[in-house]
């Protein structure tokens, strides 16, 4: 076993800080299903405030937090437009239709970016044989695609476009921060680009658990129907709502040094050779390492780093992801970045 461990396989690996551990400790809490757990109720007045929403709705993950919206707009038998690299169409274990027997049609996007005329081109007519397209889903940042933050100007434009063909539009912005730190564009105007957000506590903001979604008042209203329905009423759970309200009061800035680790991770793995890396691609905290001359597999390659210490995960045929987080500092990834080349070269 190494002596050091530095994961890089996610932001969600992080471990509460001694602060945030403080704030759980001390967390007044009360039952948050009769509405009586008050640092729950801070918490979703911080995030409505900061994405410009009337109300916000804590739960247990991202995942839950999509679903619940799409509950709030959808009929069983009704479609949803979204990206084909997208994590709800990939990775939340087919709930759309599980759940709540909808539909999703996938379009190619750009880097995770789909554009308004795209999306309109796949809204189905309005007829006894086809479905009811109902809602567009929207990432950002986009994990598949490394990071990449969707361009501000090309969600107005799906939104306005949503406007006109009444459709619903859903924002999984489970690393939203990270975008607006990396932009300098307030989380709030990403916002105001769909009906209801989703926004991650337990990725680079460091809590161990927890999202939100936020919209207006009367869908959030509904929203606490659906999660109670998927099994996501909870009751003392101020004691991790405190974590959320901590992270955002202290971990939102500090997300840039995790872009600029990125960054620096990529730009260090372009001088070894095997590897393929795009460090102009590297917008945010997730770096995506494609092997193109290499004895190893991604299997393999993940294997081998982790005897030295260093872990990342395999993410499709001949890609691996690493992710910077708070638990890693510019020392950790230069060791990484070593540790690569010795495994590579040596």
């Amino acid at each position: 076993m190494p002596e050091k461990i530095i994961d890089i396989r996610s932001d969600t690996v992080t471990r509460p800080s001694e602060g945030m551990r403080k704030a759980m400790a001390e967390a007044e809490v009360g039952d948050d299903v009769f509405g009586d757990d008050p640092t729950v109720k801070r918490l979703e007045e911080m995030v409505a405030e900061k994405l410009g929403k009337q109300a916000a709705l804590f739960l247990p993950s991202g995942t839950m937090s999509n679903q619940t919206a799409l509950g709030i707009f959808t009929r069983p038998g009704d479609e949803i437009i979204i990206e084909e690299e997208s994590h709800t169409f990939n990775y939340e274990s087919a709930a759309p239709s599980a759940h709540f027997g909808v539909q999703l049609r996938s379009i190619p996007g750009k880097r995770g970016v789909i554009f308004a005329e795209q999306i309109r081109r796949k809204i189905r007519p309005r007829n006894e044989h086809a479905p009811r397209t109902s809602m567009v889903f929207v990432e950002n940042t986009h994990n598949r695609a490394g990071g990449k933050v969707f361009p501000l100007e090309v969600m107005e434009n799906i939104y306005e476009m949503s406007r006109e063909e009444n459709l619903a539009v859903h924002l999984d912005g489970a690393r939203l921060f990270n975008a607006s730190v990396a932009t300098g564009i307030p989380a709030s105007k990403y916002a105001a680009c769909a009906d209801t957000v989703n926004v991650c506590l337990s990725k680079g903001l460091g809590a161990p658990i927890g999202s939100c979604l936020a919209g207006d008042r009367d869908d959030i209203l509904e929203a606490r129907r659906i999660r109670k329905r998927l099994g996501g009423g909870m009751r003392q759970v101020g004691v991790i709502a405190a974590c959320g309200i901590y992270a955002l009061e202290n971990n939102i800035d500090r997300l840039q040094e995790d872009h600029e680790n990125a960054k620096r991770l990529a730009e260090g793995l372009a001088e070894i050779g095997g590897l393929e890396m795009r460090p102009q691609e590297v917008e945010t905290n997730i770096v995506l390492i494609r092997l193109v001359g290499t004895r190893y597999s991604p299997a393999e390659l993940v294997a081998v780093l982790a005897e030295y210490g260093v872990l990342v995960i395999p993410f499709g045929e001949n890609v691996l992801r690493a992710v910077t987080n708070l638990n890693v500092n510019r020392l950790d990834i230069e060791e990484a970045i070593g540790v690569f080349r010795k495994v590579l070269t040596g």
